[in-house]
């Protein structure tokens, strides 16, 4: 079987902002909602393993349907904002999709399912919660669903939901949590779930519910927003007169409900068993300790996560029997808002947490010490859409911005004791106040960004970065530190309390650990210093509160001219020019400047275009400058002087241009690249066009005086669908051909050889080699990377609620997805960061 032509390496994505996203099967591997799609990861080989794609909405919910033998499961439940259930089944190693539960008029925002036979082969009963108002429970045989029943709770919602079996039989009960404070019990009789009993005692929203087994008795752990974690007990009641033996015993309340089953009736009880005060926040989300973790269901712990920015860990005390805080684990510090739920690894040596902004936070415990844990690696990514990426001139790394408001550095994780090589998170340059539009790298350590706040910021890495980016990936600290100027590069960087601006940090600011205690406090302000910047010596990637905080680039110029929000970044490889381009409306808005790499200083103002330029991209030998733009035209500026001259401050003048009249593509031109060789230039436009344009070189007899034709040369491809992006291989194939990958509107990429010919118009220059799978379509929102070939994206998903974007106004221009080409490595590498959906 032959080689993929597009293998994926790498996906780079976060958990969904909902609490019931996260679910860890005792196959060892975790599901969790990313946008429009549910992503399956092992976190013991730190990769994503597959992206399962159905949804048309944010995934919201994800639940594995666990097994009654605690064998691996083979079936995940997930639930969106597209107001549908999804079961997906897994055969010999890959999920596609059993069945649709389509019924409810709002977004699913919890499921839970559990097997109707014990071998599970009968199918499944799957219990949903959404914003309609309505619990349903839906039954599964042979790939076909049915509805069951649908309980109404008016103008309550139901947060969450949980199934199980009650103690001794096949008889399901249903546990749902609502925003009126009370836990509801339902028990199935004659085929339909009946109301038993609500359990009061919450006094704000119940945000979760789970059930677990214990010594043939059944608990039921609920966590509210009034920061309390009430677990219960259900068993069966005995019918032996012990209660008048017995009269003046204390006992606590029990609420009694019957059940029939084979003819006879059967006694429950209720009871409180305890009451768990530990969060400082509301608690989002309990987990229980899964039974394939202890022997015969004596043992039992529960894991909770809150809005406190800490996860605990319950057990009960051996002798006593009552409940106690064992473990505490959480992050302190940074713009983070804490912990939206949590999970437990099927051996319990791991717990997780995903918080508010999407990253997961990973806990391994000591196997010598049982209360030690400590931070592990995961991976990470952009939890709103992913606007523009940028490579390092030699491939190494890639920078990315996006509408989170940060801007990342993602790299290869090379370990001496694993051939496998992983890529991660190991940087945040920048967290901004503004939402993040464009960027590009000059050098090595040194890039541009530009967000909604009409200024551009020019970033360079501190000395602490460039050692740890050293260990992890492997690269020569020499070599780099050789490459990077590093007479004068501070330490690190903090941002100042009430400000945007990165402020290096030096080694003269850094203040011992032992300050205080060597010298004491001399002032109110020697207690509160600005710096937050402490310098480590990292081997591994991160975890996050160091990312949020350690991890920043100082801030080394504002670049102030552009009248509106930025949109699109282009520098030379000479590092001499920066091209900037921002939303316009007018031609008076639209023109793009130029800036000097080395001074900072705008060099020039190129006017033209009459609306938004949307991309721009400078000639591998940087002679020429090439911008696409709104108004359907693209322009190319050449650099004067000789074309092998390194002027401290060069010139550009306008080469060639299209009009209304002369130009081919009908609608707004997305996407522009260059051919290695500098000679061609490609553009991508929404009328689903891709046109190869050139030749382009010097002009014969010196200077030009005026604008040149440059007409297409290949024939015109149509790829079906809005083309958003496109970009040419840095490397030509071997047939001298050239390589390109486009990206379109619905997520695919496709790849087309296209060789010159003399006569065109037959279409037989174009060859189509491949397109991407469903693990590279993560959705119609997400943000696609390609090294040696390919990136950029696709707009941002509607949020329902919310007006779209109008790419006619000036302040609010549509933004699609980017493809960018890795200058340096020859071979293709493709990298997704999935991007998700916006907040509720």
């Amino acid at each position: 079987m032959a080689a993929p032509l597009i293998e994926t390496c790498y996906v780079a994505c976060c958990a969904n902002r909902t609490p019931n996203v996260l679910s860890w099967g005792r196959s060892g591997l975790i599901a969790f909602g990313t946008c429009n799609s549910v992503a399956v990861y092992d976190p013991q080989e730190i990769v994503i393993v597959t992206v399962l794609n159905g949804h048309t909405g944010r995934v919201n919910t994800v639940q594995w349907v666990h097994r009654d033998d605690c064998g691996p499961e083979t079936e995940l439940v997930s639930g969106g904002c597209d107001n549908r259930i999804i079961v997906w089944k897994a055969r010999d190693g890959t999920f596609s999709q059993s069945v649709q539960c389509c019924g409810h008029n709002g977004p699913v925002c919890a499921v839970d399912s559990i097997h109707l036979d014990p071998d599970g082969s009968s199918g499944l009963l799957i219990a949903s919660a959404a914003s309609d108002s309505t619990v349903k429970l839906w039954v599964t045989r042979d790939d076909e669903v049915d509805c069951l029943q649908t309980i109404s709770f008016g103008s309550g919602f139901m947060m969450d939901v949980s199934l199980t079996l009650l103690p001794g039989s096949r008889v399901p009960i249903l546990a749902c949590g609502g925003d009126d404070s009370k836990v509801y019990l339902y028990v199935q009789r004659d085929g339909k779930f009946e109301k038993v009993h609500s359990l009061h005692g919450h006094e704000d929203w119940v945000r979760g519910v789970e059930w677990a087994t214990r010594d043939g008795d059944i608990l039921l752990a609920s966590c509210a927003q009034d920061c309390l974690i009430r677990i219960w007990k259900v068993f069966a009641k005995e019918e032996d007169g012990g209660d008048a033996q017995d009269a003046d015993a204390i006992k606590l309340t029990e609420d009694v409900f019957e059940v029939q089953r084979n003819g006879s009736c059967t006694r429950f009880a209720v009871t409180l068993e305890t009451v768990l005060a530990g969060h400082e926040n509301w608690v989002y989300g309990v987990h229980w300790q899964p039974p394939s973790c202890h022997a015969g269901g004596s043992v039992v712990a529960l894991l909770s996560a809150s809005m406190d920015k800490t996860m605990i860990l319950w057990g009960p005390e051996e002798e006593s029997g009552v409940w106690l805080e064992q473990v505490r684990v959480g992050e302190v510090g940074g713009n983070t808002l804490g912990f939206y739920g949590c999970q437990m690894s099927p051996d319990g040596s791991m717990i997780m947490a995903h918080a508010f902004h999407g990253a997961l936070h990973l806990w391994h415990r000591d196997p010598d010490q049982e209360r030690e844990w400590s931070p592990g690696v995961v991976i990470s990514g952009h939890f709103s859409s992913v606007q523009d990426l940028s490579w390092d001139p030699d491939g190494e790394f890639v920078l990315s911005v996006g509408s989170d408001q940060t801007t990342r550095l993602f790299t290869p994780w090379r370990r001496k004791d694993r051939a496998k090589v992983t890529w991660h998170e190991v940087s945040r340059p920048q967290i901004h106040g503004y939402d993040m539009q464009c960027l590009a790298t000059v050098g090595r350590f040194q890039f541009v960004s530009g967000a909604d706040e009409k200024v551009l910021r020019v970033f360079r890495a501190p000395r602490n970065f460039v050692e740890n980016f050293s260990n992890i990936s492997g690269a020569s600290l020499d070599q780099l530190l050789a490459s990077s100027d590093t007479a004068d590069l501070p330490e690190g960087a903090s941002t100042p309390a009430l400000g945007l601006s990165n402020k290096a940090v030096f080694q003269g600011d850094l203040m011992p650990q032992n300050k205080e205690e060597e010298e004491g406090f001399g002032s109110a302000s020697d207690q509160y210093t600005e710096s937050y910047f402490h310098p480590l010596t990292l081997t591994e990637p991160p975890p996050e509160d160091h990312l949020l905080q350690n991890t920043l680039w100082p801030e080394v110029q504002k670049l102030y001219g552009h009248g509106f929000e930025m949109f699109c970044l282009a520098s030379d490889s000479r590092r001499t020019v920066v091209a900037s381009a921002c939303k316009a409306s007018k031609a008076e808005h639209a023109a793009i400047l130029l800036w000097s790499a080395s001074s900072w200083r705008q060099l020039q103002a190129l006017p033209l275009h009459a609306l938004t330029v949307t991309q721009m991209a400078f000639s591998p030998d940087s002679n020429f400058l090439l911008a696409v733009s709104r108004d359907r035209t693209w322009s190319l500026w050449r650099r004067q002087g000789p074309a092998h001259a390194d002027s401290a401050e060069p010139a550009f003048s306008l080469h060639a241009h299209t009009t209304k009249s002369t130009s081919v593509h009908t609608r707004i031109i997305w996407a522009c690249d260059w051919s290695p060789d500098s000679k061609f230039f490609v553009t991508s436009s929404r009328d689903k066009k891709v046109i190869v344009w050139g030749e382009c070189g010097p002009v014969e007899g010196g200077e030009e005086s005026g604008p040149v034709a440059v007409t297409p040369c290949s024939s015109i491809l149509d790829v079906g669908d809005s083309a958003t992006s496109v970009s040419v291989c840095p490397v030509l194939c071997p047939d001298h051909s050239y390589l390109m990958a486009v990206g379109l509107e619905n997520g695919k990429i496709l790849l087309y050889k296209w060789r010159r010919m003399t006569d065109p118009s037959s279409g037989d220059d174009w060859t189509k080699c491949g397109e991407t799978d469903n693990l590279a379509r993560s959705s119609t929102s997400a943000a696609f990377l390609s090294r040696g070939l390919a990136k950029r994206g696709h707009p941002e998903a509607p949020d329902p609620g919310r007006v779209p974007r109008d790419i006619s106004n000036k302040r609010s221009a549509a933004r699609p997805f980017f493809l960018r080409g890795s200058p340096f490595r020859p071979r293709p590498l493709l990298i997704l960061p999935a991007r998700p959906g916006p907040s509720p």
